[in-house]
């Protein structure tokens, strides 16, 4: 009995050795003289700072508004019409002080120029096209394009002033 174990012992080590070590081994590479280029290595792409984010004062943006000079004080009617025309216009894809489906305009004023914003919300499509910045941001937005709500420029200059108050 202890004879036939041990040789049932021996032949399972035996199976189990020739078993493993299935290895593929590459034949070495004969260079005959010439060399190899380098393997090219994908540098990490820099990933930057989201259109979202980013500060650009001098861009004006493409369309109607080409000057515009905001006083030191705030128009407080002018804000609170500016308010009811977001609110009713706008809340679908902003909020006031986080991202939704558009960026948050709370703290706009700091990134954009007024200029640039009164052209994006008057005429959406035209900055869209011609507009680096805001191809960007419609980009970052997952293509969510802004929609035209056709406001006059009253509304839109009442809505700049609104977010001056953010």
């Amino acid at each position: 009995m202890k004879t036939t174990l041990k040789l049932m012992m021996v032949l399972f080590v035996t199976l189990l050795i020739s078993c493993g070590g299935k290895e593929k081994k590459e034949k070495e590479k004969i260079s005959y003289g010439r060399k190899e280029a380098p393997a090219k290595v994908d540098a990490p792409k820099d990933v930057g700072t989201p259109a979202s984010k980013k500060v650009d004062l001098t861009n004006k943006g493409v369309g109607p508004i080409t000057s515009m000079t905001l006083t030191t004080e705030i128009d407080q009617k002018m804000a609170a019409e500016g308010a009811e025309v977001f609110k009713k216009m706008c809340t679908a894809c902003h909020r006031p002080n986080k991202k939704f489906i558009g960026p948050a305009p709370k703290g706009l004023l700091e990134r954009r120029s007024p200029e640039w914003i009164m052209n994006m919300i008057l005429d959406p499509e035209g900055m869209v096209k011609n507009d680096a910045l805001a191809k960007e941001l419609l980009i970052e937005f997952n293509g969510s394009p802004m929609a035209n709500q056709n406001l006059t420029e009253a509304e839109a200059r009442s809505v700049l002033e609104y977010f001056r108050t953010l």
